[in-house]
């Protein structure tokens, strides 16, 4: 066996310097793996990692914010979108009006999704906003009715008075208003402190691109259908089925994982709630079908 010397970053073996392996970057996918599994070694190993890096984890990153409109954006899109393919190949028509009803559903509600989902967190940005200002003006103005409310607080939850006030008093010292401000924020309000980069447009932009991108894909198994001319609509519609299938379990096991919850439970419900919306779009249909079918007979 051969002993490695190491220095620093460096180790020397019969002469020969020997670069180290840099640490890797540490992922926060890491510690909800070991959650998921239950591995408490990789638990520890993980926080070992990160404090000797003095790395401070992050909880999804830039993007990590907009993966739930993008799941929930995706999932409504082809949900929807196949439930309308559905109805209409429930009720016999032709291919081409399942082409007209599905993009006009499509944008109309990629749209109504989009500035929808703006608009709510548009107001909830705004009241967040709004509730921390007057905290910060009642601490300015009465700090101590703050202070006291928070050591009530903290007292409810185990902590004895003495406690509760020394540690009330540390974190609310001249210095560390804001930090404060932001505490009481979370524990009297449930609100997480509002982040300079929030952006509702943007959150609405996604889900409605999101909505289009996925809602699409059982719509473009009916074009070269269309484009050849060919009436072979049950082809179509099982070749779509399929496609929204696959695509629904996909979604559902990304949002099961990105919720550390189990995933293929996860895309098994999704799978399932997709099922039972197209299976009552091709019923509605079929059956609307046949009582005007009836109504025009009679």
């Amino acid at each position: 066996m051969v002993e490695h010397d190491r220095d620093g970053e460096t180790g020397e073996t019969q002469g020969q310097t020997v670069e180290m392996t840099p640490a890797q970057p540490l992922s926060s996918s890491t510690a909800r793996e070991a959650f998921r599994e239950r591995d408490i070694e990789k638990s520890m190993h993980f926080h070992q990692q990160r404090a000797a890096q003095h790395h401070v984890e992050n909880h999804g990153g830039d993007g990590g914010k907009y993966i739930k409109s993008i799941v929930f954006g995706g999932l409504d899109g082809i949900i929807t979108t196949f439930a309308v393919v559905a109805g209409v190949a429930g009720a016999g028509l032709d291919m081409k009006i399942v082409l007209v009803l599905g993009f006009t559903n499509l944008i109309a509600d990629g749209i109504s999704m989009g500035f929808g989902d703006y608009l709510s967190e548009k107001a909830e940005l705004e009241y967040t906003h709004a509730e921390r200002q007057r905290e910060e003006w009642e601490m300015e103005n009465f700090p101590d009715g703050e202070r006291q409310e928070m050591v009530e607080l903290y007292t409810k939850r185990g902590l004895s008075k003495e406690d509760a006030e020394n540690v009330i008093n540390i974190m609310s010292k001249e210095g560390y208003e804001q930090f404060f401000v932001d505490l009481m924020m979370v524990e009297e309000l449930g609100l997480l402190p509002p982040d300079d980069g929030d952006n509702p447009a943007m959150n609405g932009l996604i889900t409605f691109t999101s909505f289009v991108v996925f809602g699409i894909l059982p719509l473009i198994v009916y074009i070269p259908y269309v484009a050849v001319g060919s009436s072979d609509d049950t082809a179509a519609f099982a070749v779509a089925c399929v496609v929204t299938a696959m695509t629904m379990f996909l979604l559902g096991y990304v949002k099961g994982r990105i919720s550390n919850t189990h995933a293929i439970s996860s895309a098994i419900a999704m799978l399932g709630n997709g099922t039972l919306a197209a299976s009552m779009g091709y019923v509605v249909g079929f059956a609307t079908e046949a009582i005007v079918d009836a109504k025009t007979c009679g």
